[in-house]
This record gives structure tokens, C-alpha cells and sequence, in this order.
């Protein structure tokens, strides 16, 4: 009985049958294997960020302004959840979904190949505060036509004569901080830095002008993360009002020079009288009086803010400051008569990575906003049309796998070349800040005379954030006591010297 049964079942697996049977059923297996694959390679894909949008309508808005009103600032909102949900995540403010990253990938994604895919985008209120019309906010193609009217400001033979204005304003400043106490290194460096940066665009050198203009362009900048509540009472509505004034005055001026009432050697008469790129259309007058107000913001607030942050990095390592005395005291006496221009700025390599340390480790800037045109994909995440995405700069610069022990002061580092697309203070690719290099210049001439003219130190080593503020600025304003430094020259007044080389701008003007 049992071999017939053998027999039979020995029949039927070598039957045709049989053997269809099994071919349709491996073959059933391999295609479900291969779906499951496809699936599980779109689910990849496909998946949405890790976060949450928080409650309807308002999403995480009060998270974000309670982090922007703390003494930590607004980027606490972001490393909560950084370290919560990892390298990237989502989340909902002001009504609109944000997606923040802080690989290097998305950082060469986004910023150094400038992915036709993105577009440069802030928030409401920034937008409204500085203009749509502004650098900060133009799309790809206005971008690049607006940089390329303003750009002649930033040439070298311009910047040399700004620098040197501004080197004079550090010399005058310093010499009043010797029968001072006290003194508040983030307030004198907003006032030399805001004069400087005046003269250079619109010529204004009046004292109670400047003091007017500066309080409203602090009033815009204080506005810049507020809720866009245009109620009296409100910080943006008082911001906008402050845009407004600033706007009326600067369109007087442009006015001035259109009739040929007024000419000054500065950016606004250039831009009024544009005639250096052929073809192309000069700039509206929206375009000069938004990009008029931006420069001014960024070059004041961002370069005062890191020169405090950079006397406050000194102090606490005290071996830096030495070894940096060092170096400059020999060049302190051989030009101290003499304004400094970018030939001397050339031979401060060790004060030039000094600036580079303090750039990364206060990372003013902590993020640059991108939105998508259309749904993309960012490191197997699904970015939707719409959605702007966040590289985030303060993550990259505190990456232990970027820089060997990040939250150490150390202008060693900069020995070698960063890694690329790892050093973002200033953007990377076609919008990188295009008064990167006056803003290091800036820091350097300040740093040079204030190194070899005084010792200090920090009175409150508080790091505690100014509230509300949209670049990290510290709450203390970075006090400070000084005394002379060992061996060095009296600097000499030189605002009424008549010897003093007359700064020289752009030549623009004919005068007869």
C-alpha cells in the first residue's frame, strides 16, 4: 500500500501540472516581494518630515515667539526639536509649514546649486518690514539683477575708503572708553558701524539725522519677528511706521539728487544715476529705497553684534587675545598714524581667523529660508509645494562631525580650509551676503586697535539673548572694563586732520 501511494505522489510531482503549479506560485512570490520592495522604496520617498504642526491655525506660533521673548532666543524653538526629531523636521508658524535641515547635503542642495526648484522666501512680517523688493526677499532672476546694480559698492577701491572712515570712527570711540568705568561694547559698535555704513550709502553724517534714522531702523529690525498685527500698540506696527519715516526720508533725498539739488559721492546718487549696464533698466525707485534700508540693517546690526560677541570670546580665552596682542603689537606701531586699508588687513592671518571663529560660533544669521516651488524631495523626505525649508546654519556649525569640538573657541581650526559647505556666516552660492568681505573687514580694523590700544574685561559674563530681536545680540550689551595696553602709542585724534586723505566713494558726481 505504501509503495503505490509513493508511487503515485512520485507521479504527480513530476506531472506538467504540478510543475505549472509551482512555477505560478514562486513567480506569485517574487512579484509580491518585489511590490513590497517598490512600496516599502516610494514609502521612503514619499514620507513626510518627522514634527508636528501643532494646534489648528496657530500651529507652534506661541512656541516660536515664547522662544523669540526668552533670554535664549529664537533659535531654543529650533534645537528643541532638532534634538528631538533629528537633522530634519516640521513644523507650523505663522501659518505657514517650515521644514528645518541641517545636512550638508541640503545645504549644498539648497544654497551652493540654488535648485531652480527653491526660491529664496521669509516670513510675512520681514517681508514687509525691509520690502518685497529687497535682496532678502527677491526671487532667483531679481536677485541677480538688483545685485548686479549694487554690487559696484563693494569693489575694492570703494570699500578702502569705507573702511577707513570706519577706522577712524574705532579710534575716536576707543579714546573715550579711557575715563569710562564702563562701557557697553554692543552699543558704541551699533552707533561707528551705523555711521559708517550711512556715509557709504546715502552720505548722512548730521548727528541728530542719524540719531533719528537710527532709532527708526531700530524699531524695523525689533519688528522683524513680531506677529504681523498692524494694531496701534503693537512692536510691527510701530515697525511699520518706523519703515515709513525712514522711507519718506530717504525718498527726499533720491529726490534731491534727481533734480541735481544735491550730489555726494555715496551708493544712493549712483543708483539714482545708473548708467554703468548698458541695455538693462536702471532700478525702480522701490528697488533702491528697499535695498537702501536692507544694507543698512545688515550692515549695522550684524556687524555690531559680532564684534561684541568676538570681545566677549576674547575674554574667555585669554590665551587667544595674548598670543593675539603678540602678533599685532608690531604693526600697531607701524601704522598707527596711518588709516588701515585692505594692504594692512592682508597681513592679519591669525585676526582673520579669529573673525572666522566668532562668525561661526555666534552664527548671527542662524538660518536661511527657501520655499518650494514645486513638491520635491530633500534627503528621502517629501517637501511639498508651498512648504519652506529652513537650512539650518547654527546646526551645521555645531556639528561634531563638521567641527572637532564645537563649542570650543579655537581659531586653530582654520588652519586648513573648512569642509566644504560647512562655514555658512555669510550663505553659500549665488546669494551669499554681498558685504561679506566689509563686514570682515569691519571686525578686523576694530579688533586690530582695540587689541593694541587696551586689556580688558567682561563685567557681566552673561549670555543671555536680547529679547525679541531677530539676530542673537547679547542681552547685556557686553560691559566691559579696560585699561591701556603695555607699551603702545597713544592713537592720535585725527577727525580734523587736514593731512587726512578726503575719502574717496564712487565717482558719480560731476561737480562744477
Amino acid at each position: 500500500m505504501a509503495s503505490h501511494l509513493s508511487l503515485a505522489l512520485s507521479h504527480l510531482l513530476r506531472s506538467p501540472f504540478f510543475l505549472l503549479l509551482s512555477l505560478s506560485l514562486l513567480t506569485y512570490l517574487v512579484l509580491r516581494a518585489l511590490r513590497v520592495t517598490g512600496n516599502s522604496r516610494r514609502a521612503i520617498v514619499t514620507a513626510s518630515p518627522p514634527g508636528t504642526t501643532g494646534l489648528p491655525l496657530i500651529g507652534e506660533t506661541p512656541a516660536f515667539l515664547a522662544a523669540n521673548h526668552s533670554g535664549r532666543g529664537v533659535y531654543d524653538f529650533v534645537r528643541a526639536r532638532h534634538l528631538r526629531y533629528g537633522e530634519c523636521f516640521k513644523t507650523n508658524i505663522l501659518g505657514r509649514t517650515h521644514v528645518f535641515v541641517s545636512s550638508i547635503e541640503a545645504v549644498r542642495t539648497l544654497l551652493g546649486h540654488e535648485s531652480p526648484d527653491f526660491s529664496k522666501r521669509y516670513i510675512r512680517s520681514i517681508t514687509e518690514l525691509v520690502g518685497d523688493q529687497s535682496l532678502l526677499c527677491a526671487s532667483h532672476e531679481q536677485h541677480k539683477f538688483i545685485r548686479r546694480h549694487i554690487s559696484c559698492l563693494f569693489k575694492l577701491d570703494s570699500m578702502d575708503s569705507t573702511i577707513k572712515k570706519f577706522d577712524e570712527l574705532v579710534i575716536h570711540t576707543l579714546r573715550g572708553w579711557e575715563q569710562k568705568e564702563t562701557v557697553l561694547v554692543l552699543r558704541d559698535a551699533m552707533k561707528i558701524t551705523f555711521t559708517a555704513i550711512c556715509k557709504m550709502l546715502i552720505s548722512t553724517a548730521d548727528e541728530q539725522e542719524l540719531e533719528i534714522l537710527r532709532n527708526d531702523v531700530s524699531q524695523v529690525s525689533e519688528a522683524m519677528l513680531a506677529l504681523p498685527l498692524k494694531f496701534p500698540g503693537t512692536r510691527f506696527y510701530r515697525g511699520l511706521k518706523a519703515r515709513r519715516r525712514i522711507m519718506n526720508t530717504l525718498r527726499k533725498m533720491m529726490d534731491l539728487r534727481k533734480k541735481g539739488s544735491e550730489c555726494h559721492e555715496d551708493l544712493l546718487q549712483g543708483l539714482v544715476r545708473d548708467e554703468s549696464h548698458g541695455n538693462e533698466p536702471p532700478l525702480t525707485d522701490e528697488q533702491i529705497l528697499d535695498n537702501i534700508l536692507t544694507l543698512i540693517i545688515a550692515g549695522q546690526v550684524t556687524t555690531a553684534s559680532s564684534i561684541a560677541w568676538m570681545v566677549k570670546y576674547l575674554d574667555e580665552n585669554q590665551e587667544v587675545q595674548e598670543k593675539l596682542r603678540a602678533l599685532h603689537s608690531e604693526l600697531a606701531f607701524t601704522n598707527y598714524l596711518s588709516p588701515l586699508g585692505s594692504e594692512v588687513l592682508n597681513l592679519m592671518p591669525y585676526a582673520t581667523k579669529i573673525v572666522k571663529e566668532t562668525l561661526r560660533m555666534a552664527t548671527i544669521v542662524s538660518w536661511f529660508p527657501r520655499v518650494a516651488l514645486k513638491d520635491a524631495e530633500i534627503g528621502g523626505l517629501r517637501i511639498q509645494k508651498g512648504w519652506i525649508v529652513n537650512v539650518n546654519a547654527r546646526s551645521v556649525h555645531y556639528d561634531p562631525v563638521v567641527y572637532d569640538d564645537p563649542v570650543k573657541f579655537n581659531p586653530g581650526r582654520f588652519d586648513e580650509d573648512s569642509r566644504p559647505y560647512s562655514f555658512l556666516a555669510f550663505g553659500i552660492g549665488g546669494r551669499t551676503c554681498v558685504g561679506m568681505n566689509l563686514a570682515k573687514a569691519m571686525m578686523l580694523v576694530f579688533l586690530h586697535r582695540f587689541v593694541t590700544t587696551y586689556r580688558w574685561r567682561v563685567t557681566d559674563s552673561d549670555s543671555s539673548l536680547q529679547k525679541g530681536a531677530m539676530f542673537p545680540m547679547l542681552r547685556s550689551g557686553c560691559p566691559i572694563a579696560v585699561s591701556p595696553a603695555v607699551a603702545q602709542p597713544k592713537l592720535p585724534d585725527r577727525s580734523g586732520d587736514a593731512n587726512v586723505k578726503r575719502m574717496q566713494f564712487m565717482p558719480w558726481c560731476n561737480v562744477t
